[in-house]
């Protein structure tokens, strides 16, 4: 007996609580999410998503993330500057930490993620299955690339002593922000059930 996907056999799943549905419904009826058969044109706006991102990726790592003010003397941090000097002075485990979540991560997902639309547009059925989890890791793991932002915008708060020392974001924090955002959509807009319908193609020939 040979295989078919749910959408062939005009069923689809609820993303939340992953009922299986008829795929003319719009939303779930246990939890009340929005179902779709499938995004259009998702290939493209991933596409459109990764590129802006990688737009963004050069500024939010090489302009100054924040501008540190001691004393009368300014001084530009950029994410990079920051590790090698958390490195200098012995705090691995921090400079590793911002490393992994601030260049190898998102530049991760953006090469994860266009290699995942490449595959499609190529119609590759090579390990669909690992695919669809490296897909589902990436989606999970990219949401936490925001410790940069984060660590910029809690020191800003917090330290502001009129000229003796003060911290002040500067424009790789924006890009950075926006980097984040804009592969986080490129995620959301990207349909893994099209790997999975590559490989049902390729069995119909």
């Amino acid at each position: 007996m040979s295989e078919q996907s749910a959408m062939a056999l005009g069923l689809q799943g609820c993303p939340i609580c992953t009922k299986v549905g008829p795929v003319e419904c719009t939303s779930c009826e246990i939890c009340g999410a929005r179902l779709h058969a499938g995004w259009s044109n998702s290939i493209q706006r991933t596409w459109a998503w990764l590129i802006t991102s990688v737009v963004l990726y050069l500024p939010a790592n090489f302009l100054p993330i924040m501008y540190t003010r001691f004393l009368g003397k300014e001084t530009e941090n950029t994410i990079l500057g920051g590790v090698v000097s958390l490195w200098t002075h012995g705090s691995y485990p921090i400079a590793i930490i911002i490393f992994v979540a601030s260049v190898f991560v998102p530049l991760g997902k953006i090469l994860v993620l266009g290699w995942l639309c490449l595959s499609i547009q190529l119609g590759s059925t090579f390990a669909v299955t690992q695919k669809t989890k490296l897909y589902r890791v990436t989606e999970f793991v990219g949401r936490w690339s925001m410790i940069d932002v984060f660590v910029v915008g809690i020191l800003v708060a917090l330290i502001q002593l009129g000229n003796v020392m003060s911290i002040l974001p500067g424009m790789a924090a924006l890009a950075f922000a926006a980097m984040v955002v804009t592969t986080m959509l490129a995620a959301i807009v990207f349909d893994p059930r099209l790997l999975w319908m590559s490989a049902e193609w390729d069995d119909l020939k």
